[in-house]
């Protein structure tokens, strides 16, 4: 130590300066991490559409899995399928016409206003011999 001229107790207050320092910082990175965490939430929250669904609606509901890789002019909604309960917050309980109800959240939903779904055909095109 006399080889390097260090002082033990200025050494020691720059080190508890530099803690300190840290602490400060550590705790400005949490505020500015909640602070954009709110202005998120109140962006998306401003975002999302009230939805309102009735008792025995039909309705559709987005297959969120085909975002990714979807077939060629594949929809990504399914059903038809109709309103059983409608949750506060919204939830809403639908069941298809041969499954068993579950809940699901009511931004995947949108009314369906159609008649009923044609399932695909396979068209065959001859040509004359």
């Amino acid at each position: 130590m006399k080889k390097l001229n260090l002082d033990e107790k200025a050494t020691g207050q720059k080190r508890l300066l530099q803690l300190n320092e840290l602490d400060e910082l550590r705790k400005e990175a949490y505020e500015n991490a909640k602070i954009y965490k709110e202005r998120t939430k109140a962006w998306h929250d401003k975002n999302l559409i009230k939805k309102e669904f009735q008792l025995g609606q039909q309705v559709l509901m987005l297959n969120s899995r085909l975002r990714l890789f979807p077939g060629k002019l594949k929809s990504r909604w399914s059903g038809p399928y109709t309103v059983m309960k409608v949750f506060p917050y919204g939830s809403v309980k639908v069941q298809s016409r041969t499954g068993t109800p579950f809940k699901v959240n009511g931004q995947r939903l949108k009314p369906y206003l159609g008649g009923p779904i044609d399932q695909a055909k396979s068209v065959i095109l001859l040509k004359p011999i």
